[in-house]
């Protein structure tokens, strides 16, 4: 059934994260009013209006799409929990973050994007990241390589010598502990800098525009699709026990990744004091 679909449905799925980004999110950037902006667990973790409503939207899109298939989304699990154990389960999932980025939103800085992720007993199959704002679409289908806005993209490896272009968990979003494994990055060959939208990062590994990322949180829906991106453009990930990072698992983390098989090693390393 998922083959059939795969080979059938994509386009579909495209035009359900488009529309949603156009009925949604785009008529809400820039206009947010002060009451359509609240705090999760904190004054930097942020929800809008756009993310539930984008949420919501896509729900409906592709469960439609996919009949028998769940979504494990930012939003939903942020009020049940438990929704989460559907990436354990066997049916197909959808994993969606409507906003990825929703700091960046809410400024009104158009870096931000809606990410949607399809698997199955956690192995990912297709992925999509969506900046409407920048007008930029990233594909993945698992063994049929990456794409933007349908252009074959590589991520190539890093200039030998040159400093290792590192993006990394922002510290508003960090423990004190993952600040102390992260600050083994600061080392000389190593240009480390705060991430921003983290599906966009994955974006620019994917492309060859930076070197690899390090991230200390495991939430499906920041990492599904931009993984699954990177791997199909050649690229490469680790956790810190040395295995790839799953969705349908608990990971040691933190976990890395880079353009190439030796960046992603090469920074797992840094991360475990190596």
């Amino acid at each position: 059934m998922i083959d059939e679909f795969l080979a059938r449905d994509l386009s579909a799925v495209e035009e359900a994260v488009r529309e949603a980004a156009a009925v949604e999110i785009m008529p809400r950037f820039r206009q947010l009013a002060d009451h359509e902006v609240d705090q999760k667990s904190g004054p930097h973790d942020l929800v809008t209006v756009a993310d539930r409503r984008a949420e919501e939207h896509l729900t409906v899109a592709l469960t439609k799409l996919l009949p028998g298939s769940a979504v494990v989304g930012e939003e939903a699990v942020h009020a049940d929990p438990t929704v989460y154990e559907a990436l354990r389960a066997d049916a197909p999932v959808w994993i969606v973050d409507p906003v990825d980025g929703t700091r960046q939103f809410v400024a009104g800085d158009p870096n931000f994007c809606t990410l949607v992720a399809l698997a199955v007993r956690g192995e990912i199959l297709a992925s999509w990241t969506f900046a409407p704002a920048l007008d930029e679409l990233a594909t993945a289908v698992r063994g049929q390589g990456a794409h933007v806005n349908g252009a074959r993209i590589q991520s190539g490896s890093p200039e030998p010598g040159a400093d290792l272009r590192i993006a990394i968990a922002h510290p508003l979003y960090t423990s004190e502990e993952d600040k102390r494994r992260l600050a083994r990055l600061d080392v000389p060959g190593v240009a480390a800098r705060p991430c921003g939208s983290a599906g966009l990062e994955y974006l620019k590994v994917a492309r060859g525009e930076i070197d690899g990322l390090a991230f200390t949180w495991p939430s499906a829906w920041d990492h599904a699709a931009g993984l699954l991106l990177v791997a199909e453009a050649g690229g490469a990930q680790t956790t810190v026990d040395g295995v790839p990072f799953r969705v349908d698992r608990d990971n040691a983390l933190p976990f890395a990744v880079g353009r190439d098989e030796a960046t992603a090693a090469r920074v797992r390393d840094l991360l475990r004091g190596a």
